[in-house]
């Protein structure tokens, strides 16, 4: 680790994480050799989960840029970790989506006087030197800037890392070549497909004049919105973003059912609806589903910030999407299979296809009026597409090629699903679908 928050040297970096094969076949083979000698081989196997993890997640968390890139996204998916992992994986997940050493305070003064200028501290009348946030590219203050008529105003600044930009491609190059590490803890997640659809669309996000753009658009959009506050840009740079202050309680920590069942049926309604009607009003989907972009506002009403993954649908959720998510909820595994070879997203020769069983769960909401998110609901998910003697859903992954932007929808589609089931809450999902996504009929 570097002074400046990312390691820069590729070598270490790959170093770290080709050591966590090694070291977790090393715990193994002890653990082996202790059953052999008499030991509790449950016990063996429990304490061997829980080092891994711990090992795992703090690589991935100290080497920051895509590899805590990729530990913010399997985090989403705890709710399908087989419940023998659950609880030390979730520990170790929740502590990578905000733990992350500080940059230095010289650092970040480098990186303000670089992208706002020499004079960057006229601009503020007061910075907090200590990061309020961390993620995996950069770190969040909260300062007050100077307004024209002298006044203050509340805002968060955004610092890049230095290195960044280098350390997000060359971390999820190499955990590509690692992804079966995380295979007895996401059994029913092809990580592999998850690391190259993440390198694809977030190296983008290190310029963050392109994040400040579709943020200004999500602000305009729903200014005035009675359930959901993005707050707006008040200056930009290629790797400073100067945004309003929002304070409020991050939706993570209602996670499991906390709080009132009410209020969280609304933030969950909301989040369902964002997701569905921003592609129609605006063209734009908010691709980072993740508990900590959302935040509890005191008014009551949602904040959603980090617009860095934005997909662009420009026609709203493509039509075809919507022919998919209707003949999967009403089931129909032989005209969802005839439709997708006729799209081509699906190759003719693939007799072992069931493509109704690999888009697993996406459905279910959509079957009912009213559908109540659990963690024991999204757990059967995972277990039933974990089945390792299921071929066809092996097969039906290989054969699949969907292009790129709805693998992407489908992604956020299934991420929110897992966090609103860890929510625990009930939303009336399908009225939101069959407003918002022209073409879905009703079911």
């Amino acid at each position: 680790m570097t002074d400046r928050g990312v390691p820069q040297g590729g070598i270490g970096r790959s170093a770290r994480l080709a050591s966590l094969p090694l070291a977790f076949t090393g715990r193994a083979v002890a653990g082996w050799g202790r059953t052999l000698a008499g030991a509790d081989s449950d016990e063996i196997a429990a304490a061997t989960v829980a080092r891994n993890a711990e090992q795992l997640f703090a690589v991935l968390g100290t080497l920051k840029g895509g590899a805590m890139k990729l530990g913010q996204a399997l985090s989403v998916y705890d709710a399908m970790i087989p419940s023998e992992f659950a609880a030390p994986y979730h520990d170790a997940l929740a502590k990578l989506q905000t733990s992350s050493p500080p940059m230095p305070p010289r650092d970040v003064h480098r990186m303000l006087a670089e992208q706002l200028g020499r004079g960057w501290r006229e601009r503020f009348t007061d910075f907090d030197e200590e990061p309020r946030a961390a993620a995996s590219l950069g770190q969040v203050h909260r300062a007050t800037w100077r307004c024209a008529d002298g006044g203050g105003r509340d805002v968060a600044v955004k610092i890049q890392y230095p290195g960044a930009d280098v350390a997000l491609d060359s971390d999820l190059r190499t955990l590509e070549r690692f992804s079966r590490l995380f295979a007895a803890v996401f059994p029913a997640l092809d990580v592999r497909a998850l690391i190259r659809e993440l390198r694809e669309r977030t190296l983008e996000e290190v310029d963050y004049r392109i994040e400040a753009d579709r943020q200004r658009r999500f602000a305009a959009e729903f200014t005035g919105d009675r359930a959901l506050v993005v707050p707006r840009v008040v200056a930009s740079a290629p790797k400073v973003l100067v945004t309003d202050w929002l304070d409020g309680v991050p939706l993570r920590d209602l996670l499991g059912g906390v709080g009132d069942e009410t209020d969280r049926d609304r933030y969950g309604h909301t989040i369902v609806e964002s997701m569905f009607a921003s592609p129609a009003r605006i063209g734009l989907l908010h691709a980072d589903p993740h508990p900590g972009n959302f935040l509890v506002l005191p008014d009551g009403r949602l904040g959603m910030i980090d617009f860095g993954a934005v997909a662009e649908l420009p026609g709203g959720i493509p039509p075809v999407l919507a022919r998919i998510l209707v003949l999967t909820a009403r089931g129909e595994s032989e005209a969802l299979t005839a439709l997708l070879r006729d799209e081509g997203f699906l190759a003719a020769d693939a007799e072992a296809a069931d493509v109704l069983r690999w888009v697993g769960a996406l459905a279910d909401p959509l079957r009912e009026e009213r559908f109540h998110f659990t963690r024991e609901w999204m757990a059967r998910q995972g277990s039933r597409v974990a089945n390792p003697g299921n071929r066809a859903y092996r097969e039906t992954g290989r054969a699949l090629a969907m292009p790129a932007e709805f693998v992407l929808v489908l992604r956020v589609l299934s991420g929110w699903m897992n966090i609103l089931a860890q929510l625990d809450c009930t939303v009336a999902a399908r009225g939101i679908v069959e407003r918002w996504v022209p073409g879905f009929a009703s079911v």
